[in-house]
């Protein structure tokens, strides 16, 4: 016989409503398929891109958000905060697979409340969702581990230091020319003028005190083939 709080928790109405923002298809239908074996947890709605994402969750008022930083029409930076405008009481976890050593603090700064990579296991994506719904920031052992050294250390390499000097959006201006992509395509993909990308690319080479456009290009590439390293 069940217990009435076993068949509380399978009804409907207690379930927690999850949102799930992902421009890969194939990533987006892995995490539904997971989360709809959960009996505690139920899917509201899914986006392939922030526009339609911001719209829908401020509409639907899901419990948790899933999203990766990298979507096709926007930043996830920028809909993390206007999540966390629009949406204040939306519990969100960043699911990329984007370096964690620095996208996972920038994220947490930004709004979110867990950072995990996408290669992380079933049970740790699900254990996090938990986490998080119960009030935990939900980061990975590694990154827990990294900013614990940092703290104690306060240590770094000096890539590591240089980088650490870029905004957020300089950051995905940067990781944007690293993967090859021109200057106007980057202005599309983050929704800003190609004299803003140019400005950024002259911020970015005094901050890693490099002299051309070629220095920079060179150094996009090499950290982004390293970062996607994994």
């Amino acid at each position: 016989m069940f217990s009435a709080g076993i068949l509380a928790m399978n009804e409907p109405n207690n379930r927690k409503r999850v949102y799930l923002v992902e421009d890969h298809p194939l990533m987006r239908a892995s995490l539904a398929a997971l989360l709809k074996q959960e009996l505690d947890l139920v899917i509201c709605g899914e986006a392939d891109n922030a526009k339609r994402a911001q719209r829908e969750i401020i509409e639907k008022k899901p419990d948790l958000a899933i999203l990766d930083i990298s979507l096709n029409d926007s930043s996830g930076f920028d809909l993390i905060k206007g999540l966390r405008t629009e949406a204040p009481r939306l519990k969100i976890i960043v699911l990329s697979m984007h370096d964690e050593k620095l996208y996972a603090e920038r994220c947490i700064r930004g709004g979110a409340d867990g950072y995990l990579m996408k290669r992380e296991s079933s049970k740790r994506i699900v254990d996090a969702i938990r986490d998080v719904l119960a009030g935990k920031l939900a980061i990975s052992d590694k990154i827990s581990t990294a900013l614990a050294e940092r703290f104690l250390r306060a240590r770094k390499s000096q890539d590591g230091a240089l980088l650490s000097e870029l905004s957020d959006r300089e950051l995905e201006v940067f990781n944007l020319l690293g993967q090859g992509l021109a200057s106007r395509k980057i202005a599309e993909n983050l929704g800003i003028s190609a004299k803003t990308v140019q400005a950024h690319f002259h911020r970015i080479k005094q901050k890693l005190q490099l002299s051309t456009a070629t220095e920079l290009l060179r150094e996009a590439t090499r950290w982004h083939h390293d970062s996607s390293d994994f």
